[in-house]
């Protein structure tokens, strides 16, 4: 790939929408109770991993076949749990390699996302279906390795998901489609705000092992991406979808003000976008342990009516013409993940390989990169500049168990 060619609209054609999302409403027309169960891989079996294990298997169309983890009283632990052999339980930096080869059709990913490009090639190149979390990487890199494995998988035949649980809410979606529809005329403005309580951020240690886990990760931009890629894509995400569009630049100002932090990450952040067609899209977001808590939240700001969404609260319309009451975001952190799955499912088994959830996340974690690297730089940068200059990250893994 020539990086240097790579543009702001080459990432544009196909940005999804509600339509080009529905995955979450495949019809399981070959599902039946005579089809084999499609036997999955999980790497990363921490909090989320966890979560997800249990949620693959209650869903019934799958078999839990293998488990890897750095940590191996972590896997081990897990693999009692969900009843999965001990030869098939592997741990260490290498571990995805051996889950890889024992067999598997699938495998979801759920570890810190410095790690996703290596294992999504691999996974790619192995011929496995892949469920991967967000952000798909840390750098510009990373996102474009990520890319081209998912381009990979859709010509060879394989399902490629990844999981953002809002697109696969009904009011998010009813209320997307209104929108884009014109119920609230043309955008003017978009507005989006993440904010929670943060996570754990202990002092250094010899090496990285100690920042692997309960979510430390994302104090360290090359490990994690940062507070804003990691969360504040969740509510981005969401602006994106309303625009239809990615930004062409980014400015803004963002600083550490937690206590007492020994991660790079920033957890304050103040940012503008601005797209092709002037729309204007600011985000606010900051993670701090001040009892402010977790909101997740999107406004879209048009001619003669608004939007307003939230991740735990509800999606409505306000317009001169008609109101559209929407309703409440129930669960949604655990119930999106339960219908990815599902939607995971059903594409495997109808052979269903549009994959239209990656575009969408790559863009979104793109610019979630984009607004970090303007309020770091305190200037405006461009969506082209950022994809030329081709800034890598690079973790620090020295002492590190193979």
């Amino acid at each position: 790939m020539n990086n240097a060619s790579i543009t702001r609209r080459g990432f544009l054609g196909g940005v999804a929408g509600a339509a080009a999302l529905n995955i979450v409403r495949t019809a399981s027309a070959k599902d039946t109770p005579e089809t084999p169960k499609i036997k999955a891989g999980l790497i990363g079996v921490g909090g989320r991993g966890n979560m997800i294990a249990q949620f693959i298997q209650e869903h019934g169309g799958y078999e839990l076949a293998a488990l890897a983890d750095y940590f191996p009283e972590v896997v081990t632990a897990a693999g009692t749990r969900f009843g999965v052999s001990e030869k098939n339980c592997f741990s260490g930096l290498m571990g995805y390699k051996r889950l890889l080869e024992s067999g598997v059709e699938a495998v979801f990913l759920e570890t810190p996302p410095y790690c996703f490009p290596d294992h999504v090639e691999a996974a790619v190149a192995a011929g496995r279906h892949v469920y991967m979390a967000k952000p798909v990487a840390c750098d510009v890199p990373g996102c474009l390795r990520v890319s081209d494995a998912a381009k990979r998988a859709t010509a060879d035949k394989k399902v490629f998901l990844i999981d953002f649980q809002t697109r696969t809410d009904p009011f998010f979606i009813e209320g997307v489609e209104r929108v884009h529809r014109g119920e609230i005329g043309a955008l003017g403005m978009l507005s989006s705000l993440y904010t929670d309580e943060s996570f754990s951020d202990p002092p250094l240690t010899g090496n990285a092992e100690s920042r692997l886990q309960h979510l430390v990760w994302v104090n360290d931009d090359a490990l994690g991406g940062s507070y804003l890629v990691n969360a504040g894509i969740h509510a981005i995400d969401v602006a994106l979808w309303l625009a239809r569009a990615t930004p062409v630049s980014a400015v803004g100002a963002s600083r550490v003000a937690r206590n007492e932090p020994h991660g790079d990450s920033h957890d304050v952040y103040s940012l503008t976008y601005e797209f092709a067609d002037g729309l204007i899209l600011n985000h606010r977001g900051e993670h701090l342990k001040n009892k402010f808590g977790f909101h997740c939240e999107c406004a879209a700001y048009g001619q003669y009516g608004n939007l307003e969404s939230g991740y735990s609260s509800n999606v409505a319309i306000l317009s001169k013409d008609k109101d559209w009451p929407g309703g409440p975001v129930k669960d949604l952190y655990a119930a999106g993940a339960r219908r990815n799955i599902a939607a995971f499912h059903d594409c495997i088994v109808n052979a269903n390989y549009a994959n239209p959830s990656v575009e969408p996340s790559i863009n979104a974690t793109l610019t979630t990169l984009l607004g970090r690297e303007a309020a770091l730089r305190r200037t405006r940068v461009t969506w082209d500049d950022m994809i030329k200059e081709n800034r890598r990250l690079e973790p620090d893994l020295r002492g590190l168990k193979a």
